[in-house]
């Protein structure tokens, strides 16, 4: 048994974890103090991930792999919070987000498509003006007149990512293209991609908060589809589009 707290998205959860989870995975988000929420995992939380990987790797055509207690429980934690934060209007999505000069920009897409290769473009091209936020979940927070995306330990294999939050400029829907072009789009056309990269709890009341939010953000940022051809071009394609630059 372990207790711990941390610092996400502007919010506190203190964590009551049923194994010594892997405390060097939340070591940049650790805190003290008050907690806005209470998270409690137990062993059937541990063993609902362990299935639902193995699951995934099996219709995927994949070895399934054992993986331990510890990190499975990550997944729970991550799982439950996602669902908590739901009442502080902020979203778990799936993709890799980086800031340029304090300005977020995420980058979303079906597995495989190369939404890490395309970032890792952008700190090529921009240097010590970019700054990784999160390479796989970050947490969008939606706010009155603008949306935060913020870096949290889920960052991917890589670990890319950092304690902090921007302002989201805009999210970009990844395809691969022979030329780089980017366009703006509609929230309709954007939607079923945001929906399937978003964190969907099975309970429809907290679904349709998921989806209310989305509808939210769509109007506080800009949308995008950005066909690449995984080339560093595509970068400045993607950011100056983003920018409303030629």
């Amino acid at each position: 048994m372990s207790e711990f707290t941390l610092a996400l998205a502007g919010r506190k959860i203190h964590v009551s974890a049923h194994t010594e989870t892997f405390l060097p995975f939340f070591r940049d988000y650790l805190t003290e103090g008050p907690a806005d929420m209470e998270i409690v995992t137990t062993m059937d939380d541990i063993i609902y991930e362990r299935n639902r990987s193995a699951r995934e790797e099996y219709v995927e055509g994949k070895p399934v792999t054992v993986y331990p207690n510890g990190y499975l429980e990550t997944l729970a934690i991550y799982r439950k919070i996602a669902e908590k934060m739901l009442d502080f209007d902020t979203l778990l999505f799936h993709g890799s987000a980086i800031s340029v000069d304090g300005q977020g920009y995420l980058f979303t897409a079906k597995s495989g498509t190369g939404k890490s290769t395309h970032t890792a473009f952008w700190r090529e091209t921009f240097g010590d003006r970019a700054v990784m936020v999160n390479d796989d979940k970050p947490l969008l927070r939606i706010m009155d007149d603008h949306v935060l995306v913020c870096g949290t330990p889920w960052n991917g294999k890589h670990r890319l990512g950092n304690d902090m939050c921007v302002p989201l400029k805009g999210i970009c829907i990844l395809s691969r293209a022979e030329e780089n072009q980017i366009r703006q789009i509609s929230a309709a056309e954007a939607m079923p991609m945001l929906i399937q990269q978003s964190h969907r709890p099975k309970d429809p009341a907290k679904l349709a908060k998921v989806l209310e939010l989305l509808e939210k953000m769509t109007k506080r940022t800009g949308l995008y589809a950005l066909g690449c051809n995984l080339d560093l071009q595509a970068a400045m394609v993607a950011y100056n589009g983003m920018n409303g630059k030629e």
